[in-house]
């Protein structure tokens, strides 16, 4: 998801409670952000992907959708560790679903979990022409006892190559301590909506009032990410900010 907030400093300083801009990147500049996209992002994005974003960009929670420039950085990921067999907890309409589908090998494999099956039907055609559809198993469910019935196989231990986490933020620790014995060890899980529209840097006062849990939530979870000794990270200003973490050991 990408729901951006900005605040000025001088909208902080007089206590302004509430933001009108919202944006898919937190670049100051939305001139800027606007370059980024079509110089280095929508030149290179495949056909699919960008069908997929025009469908995606009719719903009404459109925001929830990974953003383009984030979805290039996964799909370097992807490439950059050879990976085979991925785990995404979050789907909705499948933007990152089909970039990791179209990215990994022809004989590897997506587990794909979410609540709600509607939306990822939403993407399904398009998934289907783009002939990637066999890479997926779409599992409609919340996701932590997919994780631990996943776990219940020894095989699945250390056998998983990368994940992508954009789902309930109350959940993604329990998510990645489970994942921590999921994915092996040089493996790369990225969390999505770790800035949370840029109001982890905000004072509390200044936050919209619908955004002040998920703040809490992703302050919580980046503190821990960044104490936690099983993983090298790199919190990258993208879409909503991805927390790009690798296991060490």
């Amino acid at each position: 998801m990408s729901l951006i907030v900005r605040n000025s400093l001088s909208d902080m300083d007089t206590g302004k409670k509430e933001s009108t801009s919202f944006s898919k990147g937190l670049l100051q500049s939305e001139e800027l952000y606007q370059y980024i996209l079509e110089t280095s992002v929508y030149p290179r994005e495949p056909e699919p992907l960008k069908e997929l974003r025009d469908v995606t960009a009719t719903h009404p929670r459109a925001v929830m959708a990974t953003a383009p420039d984030a979805g290039q950085l996964i799909a370097m990921l992807l490439k950059l560790i050879n990976a085979k067999r991925t785990i995404e907890v979050g789907v909705f309409t499948g933007y990152s679903l089909l970039l990791t589908a179209l990215t990994i090998p022809e004989d590897g494999k997506i587990v794909a979990i979410d609540l709600n099956r509607e939306a990822y039907e939403i993407g399904l055609p398009v998934i289907r022409r783009a002939g990637v559809e066999k890479k997926i198993d779409f599992i409609e469910s919340e996701a932590l006892p997919v994780l631990d019935q996943l776990l219940e196989d020894p095989g699945n231990e250390n056998g998983f190559d990368f994940a992508f986490i954009d789902a309930d933020k109350i959940n993604y620790w329990n998510y990645h301590e489970r994942l921590m014995k999921l994915v092996k060890v040089g493996g790369i899980v990225v969390y999505d909506n770790t800035l949370w529209g840029g109001t982890v840097a905000m004072p509390e006062g200044c936050t919209p009032e619908r955004m002040r849990e998920g703040r809490q939530r992703s302050l919580q979870l980046n503190g821990l990410l960044a104490a936690d000794p099983r993983v090298q990270i790199s919190l990258a200003p993208l879409g909503d900010g991805i927390t790009i973490c690798r296991r060490l050991h």
